[in-house]
């Protein structure tokens, strides 16, 4: 059994929140993981099947503030990946949305997820976003599945429905590519983005009444949401207890979203990028009961 625990913080209070995921399963661990193919550390000298392999992380990332904002943020969260000794770890991408699997096979996993998406304020830019409403923050729970069709290459995708701060149906398809030489381990990969008219308009559109209070935008509705990007990442694995991860990103937002007013400077920008780095630390412990 795996249990994997994230906490999303370092946002500021409007536009901040701390998400937790918990997920649970038999046999692999459903996030913060390795596929067979990637480099693993020397295994612990002494194997004993009712110890714990306990993963503590740190990750801190610069992305930006708000979908399709042109200024950045930097934010922080810690993780937890605990799993019975011997459990085989899986790759996950810096990216993947926080998951709960509930069916693990050799190349394929499946089971449900969920994304947090940072919210739009007026305090985020108060000379540029007077007369828009606000957007919310929020969780996007949904399914995941993940194919292997051969050991190198990860194939992921998602369907997610807003339960607050949108009510729009959106999807994730990614790909990697993982070469793992010695104890590093690269990937690299594309990441494309859908959303319905609702997730649009929440993020992307100008009500006739905001145009005319903000006064230099003209109304505008989005009919969808689509991006287009890609991910690459690089683990050195130090040793048995240290890893180290760095990993950047760009995405670019397409489409009728990628014509908004609200994309545009001063507004905002269809140029997306994403910068971090994740520190893990393993060690071996008994159960408490």
């Amino acid at each position: 059994m795996g249990i994997v625990v994230n906490v999303l913080s370092g946002l500021r209070p409007a536009a901040g929140g701390m998400l937790v995921a918990l997920a649970v399963q038999g046999g692999a661990v459903a996030a913060d993981a390795e596929v067979p193919a990637a480099p693993r550390p020397p295994a612990f000298t002494y194997v004993d099947p009712n110890t714990w392999e306990v993963t503590l992380s740190g990750t801190i990332q610069a992305i930006p503030r708000y979908p399709g904002a042109a200024d950045y943020t930097v934010v922080g969260y810690p993780g937890i990946d605990i799993r019975r000794v011997g459990e085989p770890r899986r790759f996950s991408a810096p990216d993947d949305n926080f998951s709960f699997t509930v069916y693990d096979s050799d190349n394929f996993r499946a089971g449900a997820t969920v994304r947090y998406v940072p919210g739009r304020y007026y305090g985020d830019d108060r000379r540029h976003l007077f007369g828009f409403r606000d957007a919310r923050i929020a969780f996007e729970p949904g399914l995941f599945v993940e194919v292997y069709p051969v050991p190198a290459v990860r194939l992921r995708g998602e369907i997610r429905q807003g339960v607050y701060g949108h009510h729009g149906t959106v999807g994730t398809v990614a790909a990697d590519y993982l070469l793992p030489v010695d104890r590093w381990l690269f990937s690299v990969g594309p990441r494309f983005n859908i959303g319905d008219a609702s997730f649009a308009r929440t993020y992307f559109g100008v009500s006739p009444v905001e145009a005319a209070i903000n006064g230099h935008v003209m109304p505008y509705n989005p009919g969808s949401f689509y991006s287009a990007g890609l991910l690459a990442a690089v683990t050195y694995h130090q040793s048995e207890a240290w890893s180290y991860t760095t990993f950047g990103g760009y995405s670019r937002i397409l489409g009728a979203s990628g014509e908004s007013p609200l994309v545009d400077r001063p507004y905002g920008n269809p140029n997306q990028f994403t910068l971090g780095l994740r520190i893990d630390y393993t060690f071996r412990t008994k159960p408490l009961l």
